[in-house]
């Protein structure tokens, strides 16, 4: 296997496991991460996902050697990346805690997850151009929504990386935080999410995702229908007696 699974609680972690090729992405470990997370996005007991890499690497890149002999009609043939577009339909929300080098396959991995932590030693870039070729899993698009046209153009043209201060800033992470202390404040976040209503987490991370396809009145709308549907549940009675009692809800994903 190329990952390692943990579950700890509601919480399921993945850890990225080339350590020989620096956590390098290839077909074998697309397949085994995306096998997890589709087999645990349906169990009711997992409400939140973490996925890391070691220490000093999230993860390098791409495998080069996976790729370099490739021809385009192989290319074009397997349509090479497009697997990784399946992390997309993941409906449980995944947290990316990102230590040491997220480079190339392994910034567009990150970029796919829902929220990305990083340690102070994280270093972000794009560096495709230095290879002869361009970003080609989500890079150029991902990264333009998330800091905008001008960062984008920076990190992507010029191959430079960022580091984390930098990232954040420019609001590609959302939080940065002492190395050490990485993965326990990122299970903690995971643990808080995984708590709450498994029907209304779904759905609030769905309204986002919508809101980066819609137009703010019909996300709006969206939003409420969502809203409405969730007076259907058991868990927004729990949820909304507990506070008039004064006491913390029960949630049971009803």
């Amino acid at each position: 296997m190329t990952i390692k699974i943990e579950k700890v609680g509601k919480v399921v972690v993945l850890r990225l496991h080339r350590p020989e090729k620096r956590n390098a992405l290839n077909t074998a470990l697309m397949e085994d991460l995306l096998a997890a997370l589709q087999t645990y996005d349906t169990d009711p007991e997992v409400g939140c996902f973490v996925l890391t890499g070691s220490d000093k690497v999230f993860a390098a890149g791409a495998d080069i050697s996976e790729m370099s002999t490739m021809s385009y009609q192989e290319m074009t043939a397997s349509d090479y990346f497009a697997g990784w577009e399946a992390l997309g339909n993941i409906r449980t929300p995944v947290i990316a805690a990102v230590s040491g080098y997220a480079l190339g396959g392994g910034c567009e991995l990150a970029m796919m997850c829902d929220v990305i932590f990083a340690a102070e030693s994280a270093l972000f870039g794009q560096p495709e151009l230095t290879l002869g070729v361009i970003p080609g899993m989500g890079g150029t698009q991902r990264l333009t929504k998330l800091v905008g046209k001008a960062k984008a153009m920076d990190m992507i043209l010029t191959g430079r990386m960022v580091d984390a201060i930098e990232a954040e800033r420019a609001g590609l992470v959302s939080r940065v935080i002492p190395d050490e202390k990485l993965l326990a404040e990122t299970m903690e976040a995971a643990q808080i999410i995984a708590a709450y209503s498994k029907p209304a987490v779904l759905l609030a991370k769905e309204c986002v995702c919508f809101g980066e396809h819609l137009s703010v009145s019909d996300g709006v709308k969206a939003e409420r229908r969502a809203f409405h549907g969730l007076f259907a549940t058991e868990d927004q009675k729990e949820g909304m007696h507990a506070f008039i009692e004064k006491r913390r809800p029960a949630f049971t994903g009803k």
